[in-house]
């Protein structure tokens, strides 16, 4: 693999995040654009794009929900690419560029298939009710960065 990172600011950037995100969860799970892509998607909204060999292969996106909280959400890596550590990176990536936009915690809205790998990145259940979404069940997470 020869996985690069992009902390996409340019709309062709920010199409390869977009692109994962309908191949690796969107379609796999029957969600509609309509529903994946929300009022937190703009031109404005962070996001990261790792890519192998300048094909995009994992991404999240990130935006601010407080003064010092930040929400990382729509984490996604290709089925092909998974086990390989790049959800991690992913992460690490995006805490990296909160932190040095200022932000003191960030924030996620965990699958409760996924808690499990959150917790090994150092993220604590908040609230143990879940948040019932349109396609999936989420527990909010915290780290503080």
């Amino acid at each position: 693999m020869n996985i690069a990172v992009i902390r996409a600011s340019e709309t062709w950037q920010q199409a390869g995040a977009y692109y994962v995100r309908i191949q690796g969860m969107a379609r796999q799970h029957g969600i509609t654009l309509r529903r994946e892509f929300d009022e937190h998607d703009t031109p404005c909204t962070k996001y990261i794009v790792l890519t192998d060999d300048d094909f995009p292969v994992a991404t999240c996106r990130l935006y601010p929900i407080g003064e010092s909280l930040a929400m990382i959400g729509r984490v996604v890596v290709l089925d092909e690419y998974r086990s390989k550590g790049l959800g991690r990176r992913v992460l690490n990536e995006a805490e990296s560029w909160l932190r040095e936009l200022g932000f003191k915690k960030a924030a996620v809205e965990s699958r409760d298939v996924a808690v499990g790998f959150y917790q090994k990145l150092g993220y604590t259940v908040t609230d143990t009710a879940l948040i019932h979404g349109d396609t999936f069940d989420c527990i909010r997470m915290e780290k503080t960065l």
